[in-house]
């Protein structure tokens, strides 16, 4: 994985171009480079994943009359079958990266070429002849690319960190920016990067660049189809699915492992590799908090502790097991760094321990896999199952709105209707769920809520994931976030998901016989957080230190009074998610507050 920026038609000197590639050192570790196209300049920093010796950027290619330069971030996982096509096409490679696959392809075909793509990515195209830019992202938004429009000039970047680098780049905060915070976070609108003028090209879309004009559109979404398939064909067709992406993504130049939970996802994918990699051990990874086994208390959520299953899969498989410990002490010493990493307020301690975890991570391995989006895609979370939480409007991870908006400044408050933001943003997304006309009402609310976790709730994860990842040059990557997977799961009938009337019932009996019986039908258990009341302590004493500062540039956005009966009362709702509690929420203020100290942000209503 990499980082990638670009410059067109802003006059921008190198001292410019220079600050912006530091702010891409951390997601680009082993080189970087950077060229003048017409008007502007391409950058470049890499981590090297495939083809370590060959593959620099900015990468050039002449085909026919035209010359093609590309910067990208992310990996093919069909590489040598494009390869092979180009090949028979009368294409020569001089290396074995699959960013020289790429290119070749977007030769080969123009912007077509992302129909013939496996992969996560995002990633610049200029051509030097017609002098345009061609900008894409991955269907399912696992690799970012953000950008602004600015005095005739567009600037694009995997972070926005590297376009606020550039010095016509303010970081200005409006009141709907705000509301996003306030109200959505630490979700976004699709398409928003919350900083005034900063958007983000969202999942499947691409765009050129022409003229001074950008054109942006999507090139792949969710369609419905009417599934044909028995329930046995079906379970087949999903063992074939999951086990051909895993085993893709198990490609790799370099060190390889897993991050396992003990939950099924990150099992399923554990043992997938553990089983290629045959007498070769796989390091795996898991992480827990000082003390958890004494403060455990077992839930609805969270019957039991995942350090059981954990052992057992391990010994099953033989893995090369390494256990990440986190303090109290640990997690809050990352607030700021987290925040810095995402460029916004995040998921507070989810945030905080994937940072510390990705960093113990690296010195072992360059490239994990990770179980995120099977809840997504295979209907796992528990508002999918819970017919008076799915049925009722809103989304269903934050049932809040009222609170939320009762936590907004007045000044604020006054310029946003809390209930009709939320609600707009939440009835369009449905409205633009594709859904067949016959389909029964049940049906029909089940494809919304997966179009509604696709587009909001997992993206905010995808986010966490790369950036807590990146921030020490770590690539994830995500199996169950295959395109293939969620479109042919979006058509598969409810029932057939929820088999047995268990969550992902459909992946657990299409997974047999992978796995331990006690793993394969192990109920949900959400990513583990720490039960230590002292992070609770340390999370309020550092509020309470907050409220005594008068200039706190929080409390512009959030009523003082408001957080002071936080520190009081745990809310009825959890502010997001089923993590997100009043520590968490305390936390995620404090990140709120950070955000605008360390990026100066204008406040502008």
């Amino acid at each position: 994985m990499c980082a990638i920026a670009g410059i067109l038609g802003i006059p921008t000197e190198d001292a410019v171009c220079r600050k912006m590639l530091a702010t891409m050192s951390r997601r680009g570790p082993d080189a970087t480079g950077f060229c003048s196209v017409d008007d502007g300049w391409l950058l470049h920093a890499r981590l090297a994943v495939i083809d370590p010796s060959g593959g620099s950027q900015p990468m050039t290619l002449r085909s026919g009359q035209e010359e093609y330069t590309i910067v990208y971030n992310g990996e093919l996982y069909n590489t040598p079958e494009l390869r092979q096509r180009l090949s028979k096409l009368g294409h020569e490679f001089e290396g074995n990266s699959d960013t020289e696959v790429l290119l070749h392809c977007y030769a080969q075909w123009g912007e077509a070429c992302l129909e013939e793509l496996n992969g996560i990515f995002a990633f610049a195209i200029w051509e030097a002849g017609r002098k345009r830019l061609f900008l894409a992202r991955d269907r399912m938004g696992v690799k970012p690319l953000f950008f602004t429009e600015r005095n005739g000039g567009l600037l694009f970047a995997s972070e926005m960190k590297t376009i606020l680098a550039h010095p016509c780049v303010p970081a200005e905060l409006d009141a709907e920016g705000a509301a996003q915070i306030l109200l959505l976070g630490p979700g976004r609108i699709p398409g928003s990067g919350v900083f005034r003028g900063i958007r983000e090209l969202q999942p499947g879309e691409c765009a050129f660049y022409e003229n001074s004009r950008l054109n942006v559109w999507r090139y792949w979404y969710l369609t419905d189809r009417e599934h044909r398939e028995n329930f046995q064909e079906t379970a087949e067709h999903v063992r074939m699915l999951v086990l051909d992406s895993v085993l893709r993504q198990t490609v790799s130049d370099v060190p390889i492992g897993a991050f396992l939970s003990g939950g099924l996802d990150s099992s399923l994918i554990t043992a997938i590799c553990a089983r290629k990699m045959g007498r070769k051990q796989l390091p795996t990874f898991s992480v827990d908090y000082v003390d958890n086994d004494k403060y455990f208390v077992p839930n609805k959520f969270q019957p039991n502790s995942d350090g059981e299953y954990i052992r057992l899969m391990a010994e099953t498989f033989r893995t090369e097991h390494h256990w990440c410990i986190l303090s109290p002490e640990d997690l809050i010493a990352e607030l700021d760094n987290a925040t810095f990493a995402r460029d916004l307020p995040g998921m507070a301690d989810v945030d905080f321990s994937l940072l510390a975890f990705c960093r113990k991570i690296k010195p072992h391995v360059t490239v994990a896999l990770s179980g995120e989006c099977a809840d997504e895609i295979f209907g796992g979370y528990p508002w999918y199952r819970d017919p008076e939480v799915r049925n009722q409007d809103g989304f269903p991870w934050a049932q809040n709105t009222a609170y939320r908006t009762e936590m907004m400044a007045s000044d604020l408050r006054s310029k946003v209707n809390g209930e009709d933001f939320v609600r707009a943003q939440y009835e369009k997304t449905c409205a633009e769920s594709d859904i067949l006309p016959d389909c029964t009402a049940q049906e029909k609310r089940m494809k919304q809520m997966v179009n509604l976790n696709l587009r909001w709730f997992m993206q905010t994860l995808l986010d966490r994931k790369d950036r807590m990842s990146m921030y020490s040059g770590l690539e994830v990557r995500v199996p169950f976030c295959d395109h293939r997977i969620a479109q042919y799961l979006y058509g598969v009938p409810w029932a057939f998901k929820d088999y047995r009337n268990k969550e992902k019932g459909l992946l657990r009996t299409a997974m047999e016989g992978i796995l331990p019986e006690k793993v394969l039908w192990r109920k949900k258990s959400p990513y583990p957080k720490t039960m230590d009341p002292k992070y609770y302590a340390l999370v309020r004493d550092r509020m309470l230190d907050l409220l005594k500062t008068t200039n706190a540039p929080l409390f512009a956005l959030v009523a003082r009074e408001k957080v002071q009966q936080l520190l009081l009362e745990e809310p009825a709702w959890p502010w997001y998610g089923q993590l997100m509690r009043r520590p968490q929420t305390i936390a995620h203020l404090l990140q709120i507050n950070s955000w605008l100290e360390q990026y100066h942000v204008n406040l502008l209503w």
